[in-house]
């Protein structure tokens, strides 16, 4: 399905089309597998959680299942070592999200964007299509064609969580890519070692600044939490869940009151991270007896900086 045409060069963003082109999983048949393991239980065993037995005979018989390159419509097909396998998942309707982008900067090595909460940066669960990547690709996709330039594929170099909004980093170049991205990692390995700057974002060539809705009153005017984050096994969560644990990877937040709500009880605060773990403003504020309510970046119109290149 070709995109429709394309938008203003201020901003990006094509319609999704009503279903996505669907998925392909990939599998090779290991020698203890192969042990007289038909189709439908290697599937069935392998992946439980995706669906039940009839389930899977089902999509056999539908012929979405292909071994060696030719499709298979018997469940009770016996697998031989090496064989590869390849499981075609139907299209389906992703869940409603927006795709207008505001180009905020943009030169011939990057762009960046401002991601609206509710987008998703990568491809992940449900979100497969209808994501950040997707509309870069596009975009860049239908200029090369338009134009005949050089053929260039934008990646983000961070990440932004699917309900927060801000600004978003894409390389453009792979040297970009490799500066950028060695400017996000700079932060994080000074956590935890003698070199940290209390001043969080001083001296370093790029800084990440967050405004979030804390619950509660928070009634020091500054908080800086150097509580170390990690992974704990959680029933029906297969990667587990990054908590604050003792055991976990060094992590630095700094926090500044802006604003406090006492009818609502709730603080507006600036949050400015030194490294980059996984939920790690949620994790901080939570662990200090506030959790998140609503986080953004904040908007290239106001007067800070959220991510700021030296």
């Amino acid at each position: 399905m070709s995109p429709p045409p394309s938008p203003p060069q201020h901003r990006i963003g094509l319609p999704w089309p009503e279903l996505n082109d669907g998925l392909q999983y990939k599998d090779v048949v290991s020698s203890s597998e192969s042990e007289l393991t038909t189709v439908s239980e290697f599937y069935f065993t392998k992946y439980k959680s995706s669906a039940p037995l009839l389930g899977w005979i089902q999509r056999i018989q539908n012929g979405q299942i292909q071994i060696d390159g030719e499709a298979v419509k018997d469940p009770n097909t016996v697998l031989r070592s090496g064989s590869k396998l390849v499981y075609h998942r139907l299209p389906w309707k992703e869940p409603d999200t927006p795709y207008s982008l505001d180009i905020l900067y943009e030169d011939d090595d990057l762009i960046a964007l401002n991601k609206p909460s509710g987008l998703q940066v990568l491809p992940g669960g449900l979100f497969q299509q209808r994501t950040l990547l997707t509309q870069l690709q596009w975009w860049f996709g239908k200029k090369d064609t338009s134009t005949g330039a050089r053929e260039l594929h934008p990646v983000p170099v961070h990440r932004l969580g699917r309900g927060t909004s801000g600004i978003l980093l894409c390389a453009k170049t792979k040297l970009a890519k490799t500066k950028l991205a060695a400017y996000f990692a700079e932060g994080t390995s000074l956590v935890g070692s003698s070199n940290l700057d209390q001043d969080c974002g001083t001296g370093r060539k790029l800084s990440k600044i967050y405004r979030a809705l804390a619950d509660g009153l928070v009634e020091e005017d500054e908080v800086v939490i150097q509580q170390p984050i990690g992974v704990v096994r959680y029933p029906g969560v297969a990667k587990g869940l990054y908590v604050a644990s003792p055991e976990g990877k060094s992590a630095f937040s700094k926090v500044v009151v802006l604003e406090r709500d006492r009818k609502k009880n709730c603080t507006l605060v600036k949050v400015e991270i030194q490294s980059g773990r996984p939920h790690q403003i949620r994790i901080h504020l939570a662990y200090i007896g506030h959790p998140l309510g609503t986080l953004f970046m904040l908007r290239a119109d106001n007067q800070s900086a959220l991510i700021q290149i030296l």
